[in-house]
């Protein structure tokens, strides 16, 4: 596995309506725009390799870090630290029109996929294309009382440990050693070493990842209060709307998380320019693991200006 090294003159701050967003540019400025979105527990390093690639190749590409994550900070203390999946989608308009990108491909894993998902599902007008890692990634909220089968439910132990203040407490003391767990048992094929893990663990040193990170993982079941700024995005979420982009679905035929998605499950979600695949030997973290294929699945869903 290769190191991907993130040079110091490409980190920028992006100020949005809630952040300064923290976040990598690389590439022409007059690229085709892509927006690179990692999850939890990663950081940019889990798509700086697929980034460079792209760059390398000519597009303009944006990597930034979510709430609660490495450069990025929130403007003021007033501003909940909401996990949500309205304010994840909320941070990635804002970034979209704050650097005035003209339709880029959104591209994302785990929370990143999510909230390129909803973008993508709401304001399609904004992106050429959409690469998700994992599926149709928009939670279903009001199902979220229906038990999965015992096996899912075991690999979601994570979730429900932060559910209690036993958890708060486990993750603030111990993040980084519960995120390397995490690594190890959602990509059991993959061989990181310990440079790979500690870049992207400095990123949990945010004085807002575990109120992020908690804020997530209760509100998704009903644990926790949203930010009512988000009321209406999340109304139209819990309709599971259909995604009308050009879309390319990856799932890690590895993941030690989620099992993958079969295709015919996937079309209800999805306009008819969808295509589905399955990447063998890898996890939970595609971009990371498979940077080449990630890139690859943004490179056939060219930006679409405004003006085609």
């Amino acid at each position: 596995m290769t190191r991907a090294v993130l040079a110091a003159h490409t980190l920028f701050h992006v100020d949005t309506t809630d952040l300064l967003i923290g976040c990598h540019i690389q590439g022409p400025a007059d690229g085709p725009p892509a927006v690179l979105l990692h999850g939890f527990p990663y950081d940019v390093h889990g798509v700086a390799a697929a980034g460079q690639q792209l760059a390398a190749e000519g597009w303009r590409v944006v990597m930034p870090y979510l709430r609660g994550y490495g450069a990025t900070r929130f403007k003021n203390n007033a501003i909940m630290r909401s996990g949500q999946q309205a304010a994840l989608a909320h941070d990635l308009l804002s970034l979209i029109e704050a650097l005035a990108l003209d339709c880029p491909v959104v591209a994302g894993f785990d929370w990143g996929g999510r909230a390129a998902c909803i973008v993508a599902a709401l304001w399609p007008e904004r992106v050429g294309g959409l690469v998700t890692c994992g599926g149709y990634n928009i939670q279903n909220i009001p199902a979220a009382q229906q038990p999965a089968a015992p096996e899912q439910e075991a690999r979601l132990w994570y979730q429900y440990y932060f559910h209690a203040e036993r958890g708060r407490a486990g993750l603030a003391a111990h993040r980084r050693a519960l995120a390397h767990l995490l690594w190890q048992q959602w990509s059991p094929t993959w061989r990181f070493d310990a440079a790979i893990f500690n870049d992207t663990a400095q990123a949990f040193d945010n004085p807002d990842f575990v109120d992020v990170v908690i804020h997530s993982y209760r509100h998704r079941f009903g644990l926790a209060p949203a930010d009512t700024r988000f009321d209406a995005i999340e109304a139209r979420l819990a309709e599971q709307p259909v995604i009308d982009v050009p879309t390319v679905v990856l799932d890690g035929a590895a993941s030690g998380l989620f099992a993958v998605s079969e295709t015919a499950d996937l079309a209800p979600y999805f306009g008819t320019a969808f295509e589905h695949r399955v990447l063998e030997g890898v996890g939970h973290n595609p971009p990371q693991e498979a940077p080449a294929a990630f890139a690859d699945a943004i490179q056939c869903l060219p930006a679409r200006r405004s003006y085609d």
